[in-house]
């Protein structure tokens, strides 16, 4: 294999168009990615990112553009169909902030697909120390024997990782690679992106944590409405000024918490166990948040899932408002005061095929205002959408637009609504800033402080620690299904609670 020409970048993409009818994804935008750099790619959701990644990854074909990788042309006149399986082989690795695994299949399946280097007769045991030993330098816990349908959300994201990395690409693209990582966990992956770039590879970096742009960036490219808005070398940036370029505002300040006391308690639970969990208590009190952090796939989703009644329990006592819920349906809790923002909004908290309308909609299609008998009223429907639309700013030409045609801030806007908007007792919510950029993220964090301050009761259950830190108004860990605290955030010891999220505590 020929050595590269140094002299000249490794990827360069030019004048890349994509239009999904009227919708402009992509409109001429150029990107540089030179040798052993670490380039930041930032933007709201909706702003190109995603598509133009897709496009250097040959999963989508532009419009028009050329793509040259290591000075060969990948995409362009006459260079036939570029596809995954192409670019991997030019040696371009991506991870996909939506999954691409095979459910069925163990993690050692999932990795040695489409990949060349493993041979035609393949070697499980010989593979699989290999996952083992990149799992081991990411500290990211990959059992290669796991099927992937019984593991987490972080957990898949971590195989992601271990799948991109083995495969040696010369250009990583990372796509929010560290949404469910614990803070130990963070630093290491960063510390492996700097040993990639040391060693002559290239990264993509992908996020909406301005703080780790800052720390591993050599230098950002910005997009806004899918054209680039601005280059720039880290050294010349700060936190603030990449927050400006990307939304073309100053964001606001920081959150505000209004300090009161809190009330009477609203959710207690009582030995709470079954299904990786491990004797749980703790109550929230009215105008009160408990925030928990936790790397994902230590019991978080059991919990939150248990507590609304989407899975059952084995032991232990829910009471709400001072009503035993612990047996109640889902319906039944709902009616009691509960609301749940799950973490997947792709598959789980919406259903995308169906209309803005509908999704909001779907929680109270049997109450008298909405429905004629056992017939809906979609005239009361519409109208209960646009104002929910007005009220959380869904940015949409109508309500019967189809949820999957929005962005994913722009989807989660029409969670919050569904699930604040019916003024609940007590919300749990599982990550509803995962993914967001920082425009959006800001407007649900102030949403639920707005809900907790008008007297409502908020668990929130994040692998974002910055995020706990900010909003709880008590404190507590999830590791290995056993819950750590609550304590006041005044007494909070941030080491210690990084360490706890490692499981290194």
């Amino acid at each position: 294999m020929e050595a590269p020409d140094v002299g000249r970048a490794l990827l360069e993409m030019h004048g890349i168009v994509k239009n999904y009818g009227a919708v402009r994804a992509n409109r001429g935008i150029d990107l540089i990615v030179g040798h052993r750099r670490v380039v930041g790619l930032l933007g709201e959701n909706g702003s190109g990112k995603s598509t133009l990644m897709k496009v250097l990854f040959g999963m989508i074909r532009p419009d028009s553009g050329h793509v040259i990788f290591q000075g060969k042309t990948l995409l362009g006149h006459n260079t036939g169909d570029h596809t995954p399986r192409r670019a991997m082989a030019a040696g371009i690795g991506m991870v996909h902030q939506h999954f691409t695994l095979v459910d069925a299949m163990t993690v050692t399946e999932n990795i040695v697909l489409g990949w060349d280097r493993a041979g035609k007769v393949l070697k499980p045991a010989v593979i699989a120390s290999q996952i083992e030993e990149a799992s081991r330098a990411y500290g990211l816990a990959v059992n290669p024997g796991d099927v992937i349908a019984k593991l987490s959300f972080g957990q898949r994201q971590r195989i992601e990782i271990v799948k991109a990395i083995l495969r040696g690409s010369k250009l990583l693209i990372l796509d929010e690679p560290t949404s469910n990582l614990s803070p130990p966990e963070v630093a290491g992956l960063l510390a492996i992106v700097r040993r990639l770039r040391d060693q002559g590879h290239s990264v993509v970096f992908i996020s909406h944590k301005l703080s780790e742009v800052m720390e591993i960036c050599d230098e950002v490219v910005v997009l806004r409405d899918g054209a680039v808005a601005g280059h720039v070398e880290i050294a010349n940036a700060t936190r603030e000024s990449l927050a400006r370029m990307m939304v073309e505002r100053d964001l606001e300040g920081p959150l505000q918490r209004k300090h009161h006391t809190p009330g009477a308690a609203l959710l207690t639970v009582e030995g709470l166990s079954g299904q990786q969990l491990h004797d749980i208590s703790f109550t929230v009190r009215a105008g009160e948040i408990l925030a928990v952090a936790g790397v994902d796939g230590n019991g978080q989703r059991e919990l939150l899932d248990g507590l609304a009644g989407v899975t059952p329990i084995q032991a232990g006592r829910i009471r709400l408002n001072g009503v035993d819920i612990t047996r109640m349906n889902v319906r039944q809790r709902l009616a009691a005061g509960l609301a749940y923002i799950p973490v997947d909004r792709a598959s789980t908290s919406l259903v995308p095929g169906f209309t803005i309308a509908d999704n909001l909609a779907m929680r109270d299609i049997h109450q008298p205002s909405l429905a004629f008998g056992p017939f809906l009223n979609s005239k009361a429907i519409r109208e209960m959408a646009r104002k929910r639309m007005a009220e959380f700013d869904i940015r949409a030409s109508s309500p019967d637009v189809p949820a999957s045609s929005l962005s994913g801030g722009n989807q989660q806007k029409i969670v919050l609504a569904r699930e604040i908007g019916r003024q609940p007792k007590m919300l749990l919510a599982f990550q509803p800033t995962w993914g967001l950029d920082p425009g959006v993220a800001r407007f649900v964090l102030d949403q639920i402080l707005q809900l907790r301050d008008s007297g409502s009761a908020i668990l929130y259950v994040s692998a974002e620690l910055e995020e706990v830190l900010t909003l709880g108004d008590q404190i507590a860990v999830m590791s290995r299904g056993r819950l750590s605290g609550p304590v006041p955030r005044e007494t909070v010891n941030v080491t210690q609670i990084g360490m706890l999220m490692a499981g290194a505590a």
